[in-house]
């Protein structure tokens, strides 16, 4: 073909009578251009991309190794990594010297690295710090507000919302401000329509919590809570995951509802996150089928937040530098070698007594019990 092409034969004419394509052709004429056909390669080379015109010949990739191994066994610095490496090259190879990351990535391209990569824990499950939630067998819901929203023309907005934990239910309460009474009317009527769940799960807000001032003082949301036998669960500042849920929600709902249209009114941004709502719930239907049941509210259940207290109450904390948990308002000894690390402090208002259980992310099915401490609970009557 190619003898025929030299000879002045067009290509496509040569292609038809060999019965090749074009290309063919093509190919082995540039192949042999300017070659003598009995001194030209006819040999098949490999598919694919050619080598670098820079890639390390296997030659240097041998030294650096050797090197490597010299220098771990004889150096008086004990160091054989990739700059100990360049430092001896330097001396051998002048000028032509491969950085130090090329030496890394032969050493690592080699499997001639001692450091170990970061182990990559499993996530805990959802609620893992509440062995019922973790199970699957209890609902959680957990409760945030979302504050600094304005609308054009000085209207102040805060959002109270609130999703459940394995079912996903949403809820959103946009307001001119929330307030812990605004706070438990929301409560009671998401409740009251959608049922109970085990746990309720707010952050360190006053709103929630209550007042700081006072130890032992129990805020308004947390008698409510009680009231329905719903444990509040009290998730720690500062402290990342345990409100990812909410948190997660409250960017969607501001980037759907909030920042999606412009709102002339609070009315109009009522009525529209209630349709943002009622299309979440739908979407999320099944999911909400195949979560653990949420009982009804007691037949002629009234708020009343004088009666006495009972129930459990659940605080995440992290202790001090001593070992010591924070909670309302006190300070209780936990353990010596437990020094800032996540506790769960079980408040159980009917025997006067808190329990302080270990966590860790690592080994979330693990959660051995620590100290026990006694609890006064409070008598006083319930300030509105």
């Amino acid at each position: 073909m190619v003898e025929s092409v030299r000879r002045g034969v067009p290509m496509r004419a040569v292609a038809r009578e060999h019965r090749v394509s074009l290309s063919t052709v093509q190919r082995w004429v540039s192949r042999t251009s300017e070659v003598r056909l009995d001194r030209a390669s006819w040999e098949d080379r490999l598919s694919g991309c050619r080598p670098a015109a820079n890639r390390v010949s296997a030659e240097l990739e041998e030294l650096v190794l050797r090197l490597r191994r010299t220098l771990k066994e004889t150096s008086d610095l004990g160091e054989y990594g990739a700059q100990a490496i360049h430092r001896d090259l330097e001396g051998l190879l002048e000028p032509a010297v491969p950085s130090v990351r090329t030496i890394g990535r032969i050493l690592e391209r080699r499997g001639a690295l001692d450091a170990l990569r970061r182990r990559r824990w499993p996530a805990p499950p959802r609620g893992w710090y509440l062995p019922p939630v973790a199970q699957c067998t209890a609902e959680l819901d957990s409760f945030d507000i979302v504050t600094g929203l304005v609308i054009r023309g000085g209207t102040d907005v805060e959002v109270l919302t609130a999703i459940s934990l394995h079912g996903g239910l949403p809820a959103a309460w946009p307001r001119g401000e929330s307030t812990a009474k605004t706070a438990v009317e929301a409560l009671v009527e998401h409740w009251a329509s959608v049922g109970r769940p085990a746990y309720a799960q707010f952050d360190n807000d006053t709103r929630f919590r209550g007042t700081h001032k006072h130890p032992d003082s129990i805020g308004r949301v947390a008698r409510v809570c009680l009231s329905l036998d719903v444990v509040p669960v009290f998730a720690p500042p500062r402290e990342t995951g345990f409100q990812a849920a909410v948190e997660n929600f409250n960017g969607r709902w501001q980037s759907k509802v909030w920042a999606r249209f412009e709102h002339p009114s609070l009315p109009a941004l009522q009525a529209q996150s209630t349709r943002y709502i009622e299309a979440l719930r739908r979407r999320s239907a099944a999911r909400r089928d195949a979560a653990p049941p949420r009982p009804p509210l007691p037949v002629g259940w009234m708020p009343d937040l004088q009666r006495p207290l009972k129930g459990r109450m659940v605080f995440l904390c992290r202790t001090n530098d001593h070992g010591e948990a924070h909670v309302l308002g006190r300070s209780y000894p936990v353990a010596p070698t437990w020094v800032h690390r996540l506790v769960r402090a079980e408040l159980d208002l009917a025997t006067g007594r808190i329990d302080f259980h270990a966590l860790r992310r690592r080994d979330p099915s693990q959660q051995p019990l620590l100290h026990t401490a006694p609890f006064r609970v409070p008598s006083k009557p319930f300030v509105e």
